[in-house]
């Protein structure tokens, strides 16, 4: 029979405090525990194995919100039992970190293209807010947005302050919707912005990657290359560690 793990085993096995592991518990990524008739816990190497693979997965700064939701899925499709479930979701689980890499990587292209001169539009007429929003997709709210977050100046009509759009505003606008499509923050568009706009030499894949050293609390977009490789390093590490807990 083998020996039974404490919680404080657990805790130490996986570099965490032992409440972090009733908190797993509790959020269904452990499979369910026994208990001893005065009512400890008895936990098996199982459950330490599946306590390292939901801290593989779950450590760090949140992604996207669907790789969250991937791993969050995968966790608790191993701890249910179901581990070569869990281990076709993790193949799609990288698959997925893979392609928002790709989308990532696609939108600091277009960028490095727009910050050269490259033009990402044709002259068009100047077109006032709800004309540009439906041009790009959005609302004119978002518009509205960028614009008070600092990412856009929109000249305006003399006379009656009017908002108008022009090829260098659609330009920049579309600059703008690919990278927040892509996972970027506003936090490190501003940034690359700001240092584009006071130098046209500057490196925007490590402007949109290097949070300032005033930019105090930032997320895992604000330096969303490097997630996005680390993301992808976790995604392989989580797929060696269901095989290891299947081979057991």
């Amino acid at each position: 029979m083998s020996r039974h793990l404490r919680t404080s085993d657990i805790a130490q096995a996986v570099g965490v405090h032992p409440n972090t592991v009733r908190l797993y518990e509790e959020w269904g990524f452990l499979p369910p525990i026994p208990r001893s008739p005065s009512g400890y816990r008895l936990f098996t190497e199982a459950h330490r194995d599946q306590m390292r693979l939901a801290r593989m997965a779950l450590r760090g700064p949140w992604p996207g919100g669907k790789i969250r939701k991937s791993a969050l899925a995968l966790v608790r499709q191993a701890a249910s039992g179901d581990l070569g479930g869990a281990l076709e979701q993790a193949y799609a689980h990288l698959a997925l970190v893979q392609s928002e890499r790709a989308q990532a990587e696609a939108a600091a292209q277009l960028l490095k293209r727009w910050a050269q001169g490259t033009p990402t539009d044709a002259a068009t007429a100047l077109l006032r807010i709800g004309d540009a929003a439906r041009l790009l997709g959005v609302t004119p709210d978002v518009l509205r947005n960028w614009e008070r977050n600092g990412l856009i100046q929109v000249p305006r009509n003399p006379r009656n302050r009017y908002r108008l759009y022009g090829a260098a505003e659609i330009g920049r606008l579309r600059v703008i919707r690919m990278l927040r499509r892509a996972g970027y923050s506003m936090m490190a568009i501003l940034r690359m912005l700001l240092q584009l706009d006071g130098d046209h030499e500057t490196d925007v894949r490590q402007a949109l990657d290097t949070p300032r050293h005033d930019e105090d609390v930032y997320s895992a977009s604000d330096r969303w290359l490097s997630a996005l490789d680390e993301l992808e390093q976790r995604a392989l590490d989580i797929i060696a560690q269901l095989e290891r807990m299947i081979a057991q």
